[in-house]
């Protein structure tokens, strides 16, 4: 059986063969070629991200009853098939990331998220050590580590919800991801961002019977938390993120800077600087932001999500409407006077920006625009991030475009990145943990594996 744990393999050929013929395969390994200083981690990272990978039964989980930490579904579903479809992988979940080491590309330590995708040729499977390998086209390209539970979960809540619902950690035990609203008010075709799944991804959840609490207690995520705080004895969790959909007049007669700050001044009250303390929530007026400060929140996200403005038009229609784009970028940069330009650190969805039918046709377009974007707002100080796009089924352009963007992109995407951070003299962003191939824990992208060494920042450049 292979070791539920972070333990590397034995057995496994380090010695770089030659390509196989497959076209894939091939792909992966000319991008190698061609960006030499984007790590080849990062090559295999982006590649699973973007298309998924699937699992043998061998590898799935036991959910909150085993060794291996299981797939949260904390916000998105990330997966490219709906419960139903995932066979196996629906019952007995997948684990919530792997671990890629050593194989024939000599990988050092590589955190990714688990995308589910059983039709994809990238495939986790225990080899003939019984040892667990990632398989491309059939050959092992890597060991294969899975997170092991960690104690707090396997502790519930005096109410019997477990830790894992109300307060469940990725980034391997950094984060604590606090989607305290799981669906979002931007509802329906016109004004559901398209590539966004956050709606279904909570009907599919309860259809299935699973628990996945809509909006949850304060009190729930402080028990929660103190739960995490007693077991977490090696500190590995060091921030957390309160999110979830987007609030547009009010929930519980809160608007959205309140309802989302309410969490906030309560875990700083009760856990004062014990983690780093961040908000993903809508580009906000400068006082609602301010409050969002004035409750103990260090970093800000007021996701962007693509930077062409017909794009944003069209695919995040209900921010459009409510906002509009240059009204949110307006506040972005309001934000930067409150938290400072540093901890303002928006988000997009790499990839989009290629979706048929109306996104760009060509990879040097898709660069082109998003390098403007990068551009604008590095020139202010603020480091965007971005999170690969998973095209899942149940959303429009999902449907459309069910492989995603182009590998080229995304890897040129990571090229760029780092170049227009080198040429506005930035650093990694705060909030991430630490930088560069062989350290990162991202699990979402690789923008944080594919930063040099000197661009890491002082506290994740000192971090182990």
């Amino acid at each position: 059986m292979p070791s539920p744990t972070e333990t590397g393999g034995t057995g496994t050929d380090t010695t770089r063969t030659g390509p196989t013929g497959s076209g894939r395969t091939r792909l992966v390994e000319q991008l190698m070629e061609r960006f030499p200083h984007v790590p080849r981690e990062a090559v295999i990272k982006e590649d699973l991200l973007r298309g998924g990978v699937a699992f043998d039964e061998s590898a799935l989980s036991d959910n909150e009853h085993g060794d291996v930490k299981p797939k949260s579904y904390f916000i998105f579903s990330f997966d490219h098939g709906t419960l139903p479809e995932l066979g196996a992988a629906a019952l007995r979940r997948p684990p919530e990331e792997i671990v890629l080491t050593g194989g024939p590309y000599g990988l050092r330590r590589t955190v990714v998220s688990v995308r589910v995708n059983p039709a994809s040729p990238y495939r986790v499977a225990a080899g003939q050590d019984g040892v667990l390998g990632l398989y491309l086209d059939g050959r092992r390209i890597s060991d294969v580590g899975l997170p092991p539970m960690p104690d707090y979960y396997r502790h519930t809540l005096e109410n019997g919800k477990s830790v894992m619902e109300v307060a469940p950690t990725i980034q391997w035990g950094y984060l604590i991801y606090l989607t305290v609203f799981r669906v979002c008010q931007y509802f329906g075709a016109k004004e559901e961002c398209q590539y966004c799944d956050i709606n279904h991804n909570w009907r599919q959840h309860k259809a299935a019977g699973r628990p996945y609490t809509g909006v949850k207690d304060v009190e729930e995520v402080l028990e929660a938390l103190a739960i995490i705080d007693r077991y977490d004895t090696a500190k590995t969790s060091t921030a957390y993120t309160l999110t979830g959909g987007a609030i547009t007049s009010h929930l519980g007669g809160r608007d959205e800077a309140d309802f989302y700050g309410q969490y906030a001044k309560a875990i700083e009250e009760r856990f004062p600087g014990r983690w780093i303390g961040k908000v993903v929530a809508q580009a906000l007026p400068k006082a609602d932001v301010q409050r969002f400060h004035d409750y103990g929140v260090r970093i800000y996200h007021p996701n962007y999500e693509v930077w062409d403005r017909r794009l944003f038009e069209l695919y995040c229609p209900g921010k459009e409407r409510y906002v509009g784009r240059d009204e949110w970028h307006r506040r972005i940069l309001d934000s930067a006077e409150v938290f400072g330009p540093r901890n303002v650190i928006p988000n997009f969805v790499a990839g989009v920006e290629m979706a048929a039918p109306s996104g760009f046709a060509t990879v040097d377009e898709a660069i082109d625009s998003t390098t403007e974007g990068l551009r604008f707002f590095m020139s202010h100080g603020i480091t965007p991030r971005f999170t690969t796009w998973c095209p899942e089924p149940t959303t429009p352009l999902g449907r459309t475009n069910p492989d995603g963007a182009p590998l080229e992109y995304h890897i040129r995407l990571l090229d760029a990145y780092r170049s227009t951070m080198e040429e506005y003299g930035l650093s990694s962003p705060p909030g991430y943990g630490p930088a560069g191939a062989g350290r990162a824990v991202f699990s979402v992208s690789s923008f944080m594996d594919s930063l040099a060494p000197d661009q890491a920042a002082p506290e994740d450049g000192a971090a182990g």
